[in-house]
């Protein structure tokens, strides 16, 4: 099954509803508990029906993808940050009954940062795109929606899905997720013989981490999610890395290999369009290593008025960074006098 599968193929037995004190059908017989109460549970609810949703919505349209990396995409797509974003472009906290100036103003100043952002800003969804944290209460009530939702259509997995999934656009899949970060971080630190390591901590409820270059800390990360706070991490190191004068990885050896291959592709279109040539062609000409570690090799055609020239990419572990490096050897190697 692949495009619009439900995240439900086929659905168990539906829990009996029972009645609540005062007569309404609530799952949990919450009738006489205080509206505080309500919402909690609610959030509670949300928050394992979301995982479950996405759990199996990436389950059946990801055949191919392992346990770890559908992970990644789950913790990515039920983030805080992804989670606060949806509540801001949907206008959810007005809705919200409260009394808190203080949160007024904290959900104030990420909603004018958010809105700043592209609507397919996926390294905001996954990282944080700005400096302003997202508030928690923002994730909360699109849990909290969801809940509501999940309840109302007697805990039916599939009819949450199809009224929740509109307004968690855009999904981070797996040709979207950007791991680039943990990627360049260990390619460059094996390319000039130094170590980075990673290390985990938790913090009330959130997931810390630290990287260490040579015995160096050099970025910390956060999130509810351990994978997100790796993602973190490995991108505020690269960050730090590439605006320092450290003599671990100099700022030219950072922004050379984290940078210069990402925008070649681009550069390339840019050069066939300025040239009237045919836009360039990619095509995967070998993938190798295990699932785990996978690496793609890419090449790329250009076609000029006389002429047409074939270039192959260094490995890498995704094919958007295979395509990058195969167009940056082509601008470099064999289009650079043209």
């Amino acid at each position: 099954r692949h495009g619009n599968e439900s995240p439900s193929s086929a659905r168990g037995p539906r829990p009996r509803r029972r009645r609540g004190r005062r007569g309404d059908e609530r799952g949990g017989g919450q009738g006489g508990a205080a509206p505080g109460l309500w919402y909690q549970r609610l959030e509670f609810v949300g928050d394992a029906a979301l995982g479950l949703a996405f759990s199996n919505y990436l389950y059946l349209t990801n055949p191919d993808v392992g346990p770890g990396s559908l992970s990644v995409l789950r913790a990515a797509n039920i983030s805080t940050e992804k989670l606060a974003r949806v509540a801001v472009r949907h206008r959810l906290y007005p809705l919200l009954r409260r009394n808190s100036p203080r949160l007024d103003q904290l959900v104030s100043q990420f909603t004018e940062a958010v809105l700043q952002e592209p609507e397919d800003d996926l390294v905001g969804l996954l990282y944080g795109g700005s400096t302003v944290k997202a508030p928690k209460v923002l994730a909360d009530i699109v849990e909290a929606i969801a809940a509501a939702v999940y309840v109302d259509s007697n805990f039916h997995l599939e009819m949450l899905w199809k009224v929740i999934r509109g307004i968690m656009e855009p999904i981070i899949t797996a040709e979207t997720v950007d791991e680039q970060p943990v990627t360049t971080l260990h390619e460059l630190c094996q390319k000039y013989k130094k170590n980075a390591m990673f290390k985990h901590w938790r913090r009330d409820n959130t997931n810390v981490v630290n990287v260490f270059v040579d015995g160096d800390l050099v970025g910390i990360g956060s999130s509810e999610q351990k994978m997100i706070a790796k993602l973190n991490a490995a991108r505020d190191a690269l960050h730090n890395l590439a605006n320092s004068k450290s003599d671990l990885l100099t700022r030219a050896q950072v922004g050379s290999e984290a940078g210069e291959h990402r925008e070649a592709k681009q550069k390339l279109n840019e050069l066939c369009s300025k040239k009237r040539w045919r836009n360039p062609k990619y095509k995967v000409e070998k993938e190798q290593g295990p699932d785990h570690e996978k690496k793609f090799i890419c090449s790329v055609q250009v076609e000029t008025s006389d002429n047409a020239f074939v270039t192959i990419g260094y490995p890498m572990s995704r094919v958007k960074d295979a395509e990058n490096s195969a167009a940056s050897k082509m601008l470099n190697e064999v289009l650079g006098g043209m």
